[in-house]
């Protein structure tokens, strides 16, 4: 089933502190970035973080699952933790900064 609306604006809303926001649909889930960089995936209203070694420590006890089959594993955060926002923007910010800059892609001419 895929992820509401719904979902992505509360995320966004509570992620605020976290950097500069967004979001972008993708086969019907979610991708959510921070200052430009892919952080987190939204897929069946459950949010999966990309793992690094600083949100594994910041976690201290991770769970790990797919965010879509076939998919490498991800740090789930289970929905009880969405509403402490500066928990989750602490969260995503140390993620972010662990996290190379995307490559910028060349256009073909």
């Amino acid at each position: 089933m895929p992820s509401q609306q719904q979902t992505i604006d509360f995320l966004l809303d509570q992620l605020a502190d976290a950097g500069m926001m967004t979001s972008r649909k993708m086969f019907g889930e979610y991708a959510l970035y921070c200052d430009t960089k892919v952080v987190a995936f939204v897929c069946d209203d459950q949010l999966f973080v990309k793992p690094t070694d600083a949100g594994r420590a910041f976690l201290k006890t991770v769970v790990e699952k797919p965010a879509y089959p076939g998919s490498k594993m991800y740090f789930w955060i289970s929905g009880e933790l969405w509403d402490d926002s500066d928990w989750l923007s602490d969260l995503i910010r140390v993620t972010a900064a662990a996290l190379p800059l995307p490559k910028i892609k060349k256009r073909k001419l």
